[in-house]
């Protein structure tokens, strides 16, 4: 195997035996090990949360964002190479500003999440160049088609959903969407879960230091996408820190309910 992939990992134009691109593999992996970002619809709009990892404290508050304004009703989450996201989310305004250009009207979310993503295929194609190292989630809403999400990859395959998460944790923090009645949920209710799913994914031991990104786009922003408000992200950060303290306490009271229900059986036998 290790032969297998030496041999034919060399260029994003070659496939292996088994029918692999291990170039497009590589790009997923590097998005598998960055910051947890998920997007979640609701019935009047989206919103974005970005765990933003501090890797310094000589780092300045805020910079590096990982969430983009692509045009005035749509927003970007991203996770992967930081780099490569911002390139994509280059493409993707000249995209929206060109469509407006020419139509005279908003892009469709659809149409730009199929532009990007043909953008970014067209690099899993040729020698020359390799796959973007980024996943992105785009998310629009007006009120013809109401909110809309979707997600590319660096394969660049595109996904339409109701909530999505991207990055090192995002198995977990879809377990924690499932939870939700999003489709029944405002903005300003969805705000403080999704504060509270990337509290709860956050790997307190590796990456101590975070910042939480907040955006959305609805009806409580007129249709433009928008960062949360300082004060409603604030309450939204107070509101995860309580719920993971009570998940905290439950697990510990849970443990301990274990070790005295097995006592009696280890002193008996």
């Amino acid at each position: 195997m290790c032969l297998c992939v030496l041999q034919y990992d060399l260029s994003a134009s070659t496939f292996s035996p088994d029918g692999r691109v291990f170039q497009v593999e590589y790009a997923m992996k590097a998005v598998e090990n960055s910051s947890t970002a998920i997007g979640i619809r609701c019935k009047d709009g989206v919103v974005f949360g970005v765990e933003k990892l501090v890797l310094s404290k000589l780092y300045e508050e805020g910079s590096n964002k990982r969430i983009f304004n692509i045009d005035k009703h749509v927003g970007m989450a991203v996770a992967g190479l930081l780099a490569d996201a911002r390139s994509l989310a280059d493409v993707a305004r000249e995209e929206a500003s060109s469509f407006r250009s020419n139509y005279g009207h908003n892009i469709p979310l659809k149409h730009l999440s199929d532009r990007v993503a043909m953008y970014a295929h067209a690099y899993t194609l040729y020698s020359a160049v390799r796959p973007f190292g980024c996943s992105f989630i785009l998310g629009s809403y007006d009120k013809d088609d109401g909110s809309q999400l979707y997600m590319v990859d660096p394969s660049g395959i595109s996904y339409g959903y109701w909530g999505c998460a991207i990055g090192k944790a995002k198995q977990a923090a879809k377990t924690e969407i499932e939870k939700l009645q999003m489709k029944d949920m405002t903005c300003r209710e969805l705000v403080k879960e999704v504060a509270k799913i990337i509290y709860i994914v956050h790997d307190e031991v590796k990456d101590k230091a975070f910042e939480l990104e907040l955006s959305w786009v609805g009806e409580v922003t007129n249709g433009r996408h928008e960062f949360v408000p300082k004060d409603i992200r604030e309450e939204a950060e107070k509101y995860a820190k309580v719920r993971l303290q009570q998940l905290h306490s439950l697990e510990l009271t849970s443990n301990r309910s274990d070790i005295l229900r097995n006592a009696p059986a280890r002193v008996q036998d």
